[in-house]
């Protein structure tokens, strides 16, 4: 696989593709849509997603918190690509958001503009600067808000240009797969991030605490999904999603290590996917 794929993190792109196309589908049903606009927003959340990765990439890479990995390589921390290819990388997707943000600040609201400026500066400090939040145990905050919150009430504005309580439902729901999908990185890093004082959320609450918080993530990001869905009288749709939640959620309570979760981190991406078909699909043609 390309290098540049590699580092691009595919099995992350879900938490960018989800809220944008779950927030659209709130939509579905108001008087006057614009659905060019969600496809814009699909850019943003993409591109700030492929960003972050990218910098992160090269924000660990530089400091050495890489060098020894149980997950997939890096391209920095792994010498697969020089330190100022990969950040001219990540600033080569954040302006490609910022244009597609541009864009869309200038047909909806100027307000959008302090969003995308706050989604790209967060994206940067995860783990970037010399405090980066993320080795304080605030990377979570940071997905939810704008993976979750931001990405999806704010897809359903641009597109109707209305903010409902069913899009801070949704997006909480999101938030929340997207949250388990960090848990899981994190939960399988806890002993090297230790080691270089990599304070995650995860080396905070322990190997046995991050499983149970990874739990709930998973668990109740369905439930609220469900909730907010039944709504538009669908719920039962979302018990599909729950079947496939079965497998990561059994493997990290049977104490899932090391490489083992590489894979339930690929399982919950599928969950977040599927997750986000069937919600868009419900709320959809429950509209």
């Amino acid at each position: 696989m390309n290098k540049w794929i590699i580092g691009a993190r595919p099995r992350t792109l879900p938490a960018a593709v989800v809220p944008v196309a779950v927030g659209a589908a709130v939509a579905v049903g108001e008087p006057d849509v614009h659905w060019w606009r969600g496809v814009l927003a699909g850019v943003v959340s993409l591109m700030l997603q492929v960003g972050v990765n990218y910098a992160n990439d090269y924000s660990d890479g530089v400091r050495g918190t890489d060098d020894v990995r149980v997950g997939p390589a890096r391209l920095v921390g792994g010498g697969l690509a020089p330190a100022h290819s990969v950040k001219m990388a990540a600033m080569l997707s954040f302006l490609a958001a910022a244009v597609a943000g541009l864009v869309l600040s200038i047909v909806t609201s100027p307000w959008l503009l302090v969003v995308g400026v706050a989604s790209i500066l967060a994206g940067w400090f995860y783990t970037g600067g010399k405090n980066p939040y993320g080795y304080r145990g605030l990377g979570e905050l940071f997905v939810f808000v704008f993976f979750g919150l931001v990405a999806t009430v704010g897809t359903t504005y641009v597109v109707s240009e209305r903010i409902t309580a069913l899009s801070w439902q949704m997006g909480v729901a999101v938030g929340s797969l997207a949250c388990a999908l960090l848990v899981t990185n994190n939960l399988r890093d806890i002993a090297t991030d230790r080691e270089v004082a990599k304070r995650t959320l995860a080396v905070r609450l322990g190997d046995s605490r991050t499983r149970t918080l990874f739990v709930v993530l998973v668990v109740g990001g369905v439930l609220v999904g469900a909730a907010a869905a039944w709504q538009r009288g669908l719920a039962a749709l979302i018990v599909i999603v729950e079947l496939v939640a079965i497998r990561p959620v059994r493997r990290v309570r049977a104490g899932a290590s090391g490489r083992e979760l590489i894979a339930v981190l690929g399982d919950t991406a599928k969950v977040q996917l599927v997750f986000g078909v069937v919600a868009t699909v419900t709320l959809a043609l429950g509209a």
